[in-house]
């Protein structure tokens, strides 16, 4: 028989809570974090900052993914893909959702400062301001340019891992920022297209809500061609080889097809597939670049 605490209620609670962190868009952000921590050293992660480094990022992360979704409870109730979320059906209160944001972040600010170094948790407390309030409180509401000025916190992750490994920020940590940054506007257009009509009615100003599908169509093209040069820069700056480059143009070149199909023959189930698509590609680029980081001691120089 389960005692009180371990009542099927408190599990319900357990899982309330922790949707509030949105695990599948932190588990992207944790995955690349990691990425960076490899990349910055030619062996092996020293342990105990994988483990406080990882734990550290995500709970930060999973801290701000909380703030969004209290400030944007009202949003999320009009819009078809949130509106399940415990906030808008007052499973949990506003004033719960600060209190767990807050323990949450302050213990991944803990362990970042006292197991891996002052400059990462300095930079994932900068990244947590830059998303959880310049983009989620500024930003969102105010401009069609939210996802590229506010890209800049999504894009931190790698770097934060890398700052983890290295004490540092090099400029080849930087150019997995700039895949990041370049890749979030095609990712997020993407959906606000086949959303449009949600966003409208939660008054967000997304730019197909602001400059019309047209507009959006061909930003989605350039910001996918700028894509594809970024995710070149890897291999300019030797951060990585030629099993990467090869990868990196194969999955740019699909990205690029569907952003050219948006613009020539649009559906919104194109878009979809498009999104779907777009973090697909983050994943297998990310995974690319470590592959490639292990395989270049024993392929021929």
């Amino acid at each position: 028989m389960l005692s009180p605490s371990l009542s099927p209620p408190f599990y319900a609670r357990l899982r309330q809570f922790y949707a509030l962190t949105k695990p599948r868009v932190v588990s992207l952000i944790v995955f690349t974090a990691v990425i960076g921590m490899f990349l910055a050293t030619p062996g092996m992660v020293p342990l105990s900052v994988l483990l406080a480094g990882t734990i550290g990022i995500a709970l930060v992360a999973g801290a701000a993914a909380a703030m969004n979704c209290l400030v944007e409870q009202k949003i999320d109730a009009l819009m078809a893909r949130t509106k399940a979320r415990p906030l808008p059906q007052g499973q949990i209160s506003s004033l719960e959702t600060l209190i767990f944001a807050g323990i949450v972040g302050g213990i991944g600010l803990g362990l970042l400062l006292h197991w891996v170094n002052a400059l990462t948790m300095w930079m994932t407390l900068a990244t947590f301001v830059g998303y959880a309030v310049i983009y989620t409180v500024i930003l969102k509401p105010m401009t069609p340019q939210n996802i590229v000025i506010g890209g800049a916190s999504g894009a931190m992750p790698p770097v934060l891992g890398w700052a983890a490994v290295t004490g540092d920020v090099s400029a080849q940590a930087l150019t997995l920022f700039l895949i990041i940054f370049a890749w979030t506007p095609p990712h997020f257009w993407a959906l606000a297209l086949y959303r449009k009509d949600e966003y409208a009615k939660a008054g967000v100003p997304m730019l197909p809500v602001t400059h019309g599908d047209r507009y959006t169509q061909i930003q989605v093209l350039l910001y996918t061609l700028i894509l594809l040069a970024c995710s070149t820069l890897p291999f300019v700056t030797r951060l990585s080889g030629l099993v990467y480059l090869v990868s990196a143009l194969i999955l740019g070149a699909i990205f690029l097809v569907y952003a050219v199909k948006i613009n020539t023959n649009y559906s919104d189930a194109l878009a979809r597939r498009t999104f779907r698509y777009s973090i697909w590609y983050l994943t297998w680029i990310f995974a690319a670049l470590l592959t490639d980081h292990y395989l270049q001691p024993y392929l021929p120089g």
